[in-house]
């Protein structure tokens, strides 16, 4: 059957809510004060030392690094320099290297022929006819 006609729907009671005890005091939770800011509460010589701190210790930090910044902005070749002079110094070092090992590349076929011909002669000597 349908339920829009003639029929009627009973809907369930709703619980009741319960009710407040009597005699007891009601807790009501207030919030704390707002916290006041500490540049208020410090007296102004104190404060005036945290900012010369705090300022100093920036420099110190900052000026450095600003310097560096300034220098490789700047392009100085202070450091390059010394590069440059100890490359040079390589350089030559390499040149003198590989000007010994064409010498050493020398005596070895010297003292190669020189082997060459000791072993003919002593060939020579051993062979009855020679």
């Amino acid at each position: 059957m349908m339920q829009g006609q003639g029929e009627a729907q009973t809907l369930p009671v709703p619980p009741v809510p319960p009710t407040p005890p009597v005699g007891e005091p009601v807790i009501v939770q207030t919030l704390p004060p707002p916290s006041i800011p500490p540049w208020v509460t410090l007296p102004p010589a104190v404060t005036l030392l945290i900012a010369l701190g705090f300022f100093a210790a920036c420099s110190l930090v900052l000026f450095p690094l600003a310097r560096a910044l300034a220098r490789r902005l700047e392009g100085r070749p202070a450091a390059d320099q010394g590069l440059k002079a100890e490359l040079e110094q390589l350089r030559h070092r390499l040149e003198d290297v590989e000007s010994s090992q064409h010498r050493l590349l020398e005596l070895e076929e010297r003292v190669d022929f020189a082997e060459r011909l000791l072993t003919q002669r002593r060939e020579s000597e051993r062979l009855p006819g020679g």
